[in-house]
């Protein structure tokens, strides 16, 4: 037990030395610059399936179609080349739609990049202190060497999303604006609405959005982030109980 022990120390230890030198030593500002322009371009490619997708997602289920697997796909192609999808005069093109996209995308890959290695690195040095400080038992030494990242990329995701949470309300507002898409009154909860915004941009959707239905609006639809990641939490929370109730059986 001695051995297992010492081998989680080298790697929390090893572990969190090895990611500061990569970070400090070997990415250069060129090398994080060409990241984030591939990430663009992947964003970029991505865009119209992203669109098309979107619409699935709000699309009311009272007009919604049976709708197969790559029905986004082919939405998506079809968006790009301009046939098979109903267009209007408030559709607004893919090009206007490149910047918000790549916004945030990438800001939303910095953002839980940065909390993700900070939340990491403190774990790791906590975890370190309490096995300098007092034995701790083979269970608790297996989930310090395996949750840590879970805890992490949870953290990162959830500060980037509601970070970012009004940058993506205008980005869903634009991507929708003039598809023809019926949605549900979450008001009312009996009738449906569709889509009549008449946005000529990002900034002007900011503005709008700003002037008619003050901050608040920007935050539309926020509780479904909160029981999203309520649920997220009590997942890890019953996953780390189970993981070590295994492990305490296994010793």
């Amino acid at each position: 037990m001695k051995s297992s022990l010492n081998s989680v120390d080298s790697f929390l230890i090893n572990g969190s030395q090895v990611g500061t030198l990569r970070i400090s030593h070997k990415w250069n500002p060129k090398q994080i610059g060409e990241h984030l322009l591939l990430k663009s371009l992947t964003y970029m490619v991505a865009m119209p399936f992203y669109s098309a997708s979107l619409i699935e997602t709000v699309q009311s289920e009272i007009i919604r179609d049976n709708t197969g697997v790559l029905e986004c796909v082919k939405e998506g192609i079809g968006r790009v080349i301009g046939l098979g999808v109903p267009h209007s005069k408030r559709l607004l093109p893919l090009l206007s739609l490149v910047f918000p996209t790549v916004l945030h995308g990438v800001l939303h890959y910095i953002i839980s990049s940065i909390i993700q290695k900070f939340v990491l690195l403190i774990l790791k040095r906590k975890t370190y202190n309490n096995h300098l400080a007092e034995s701790t038992s083979p269970v608790q030494s297996m989930l310090d060497a395996y949750f840590p990242e879970l805890i992490a990329n949870f953290a990162a995701s959830l500060c980037s999303d509601v970070i970012l949470y009004p940058l993506e309300t205008v980005l869903h507002r634009l991507h929708i604006q003039g598809t023809r898409t019926i949605i549900d009154n979450t008001d009312l909860g009996y009738e449906v609405l569709p889509i009549n915004t008449q946005y000529e941009g990002m900034r002007d959707c900011i503005n709008t959005i700003k002037q008619e239905e003050g901050m608040l609006g920007f935050y539309k639809g926020f509780g479904a982030v909160i029981i999203q990641y309520t649920l997220h939490a009590a997942v890890l929370q019953i996953t780390k109980i189970i993981y070590s109730t295994l492990l305490q059986n296994s010793i």
